[in-house]
């Protein structure tokens, strides 16, 4: 296979004019957590798994910063994608995600 057939398409940080995004995304199917845990290990794996949501859906609306994601930021971009308003342990939770995933 020639290499130029594996070149990736570009994305919005290479492009040379702005790539259009899809919004929202369907969510991957939902399978049951394994039982026996206790129960706050079920709500910090929730709310692990809703501030990565909503990080990625920062990253790809163009907010790449931490400090850019005020609460009021976060809190209308779950409304945008249809998750539940964050409490504001999770907003900074998407802003730890923010800045350690860099």
């Amino acid at each position: 296979m020639p290499a130029a057939a594996l070149k990736p398409r570009p994305t919005q940080s290479t492009a040379k004019c702005p790539v259009l995004l899809d919004l929202p995304y369907e969510p991957v199917e939902k399978r049951p957590l394994p039982p026996g845990r206790p129960r706050e290990w079920y709500v910090t794996h929730n709310r692990r798994l809703k501030a990565m949501r909503l990080a990625i859906a920062l990253l790809d609306s163009g907010v790449y910063m931490p400090n850019q994601a005020r609460n009021e930021t976060i809190r209308s971009t779950a409304e945008l994608i249809g998750v539940h308003p964050p409490s504001d342990t999770t907003c900074h939770m998407v802003r730890a995600f923010m800045r350690y995933n860099r």
